[in-house]
């Protein structure tokens, strides 16, 4: 599976982006997918996860309420639709995928170990 980010880019505080995942090489429509970040210095955290059929989805405090992830398993492409953007969310953006992972509260998915197959990373800066 090879994974293709895209969508990121500069935008001012308040503003919205969204990514774009694409994946190749094998469908993932029965895998779970996520967004990870990374920021400057720091550590690559979780951002949002999203179960196979679209039904669960789960969110890193930091993002909840202003970012949906969503997907279309007939293009295996999965999204990240992000508003209300802050400085603090500066990073480079990373989608996963895993093929045995599961999704439910409290689960593994928040574990960047968890997931086989990663992304390039696509670049979010926001200014203030």
């Amino acid at each position: 599976v090879q994974l293709q980010a895209s969508g990121g880019g500069l935008v001012q505080a308040g503003g919205s982006l969204r990514l774009s995942c694409v994946a190749s090489g094998r469908t993932v429509s029965t895998y779970a997918m996520a967004w990870f970040r990374q920021g400057p210095g720091k550590e690559r955290e979780f951002v949002a996860v999203i179960s196979w059929s679209g039904s669960r989805t789960y969110y890193a405090e930091s993002v909840k309420g202003r970012f949906t992830i969503s997907r279309e398993n007939a293009n295996d492409t999965m999204y990240l639709h992000m508003n209300s953007l802050k400085p603090e969310d500066t990073a480079v953006y990373f989608c996963a995928t895993d093929p045995e992972l599961p999704v439910y509260s409290g689960g593994r998915y928040l574990d960047p170990r968890q997931y086989t197959y990663w992304g390039q990373g696509t670049e979010v800066t926001v200014s203030s």
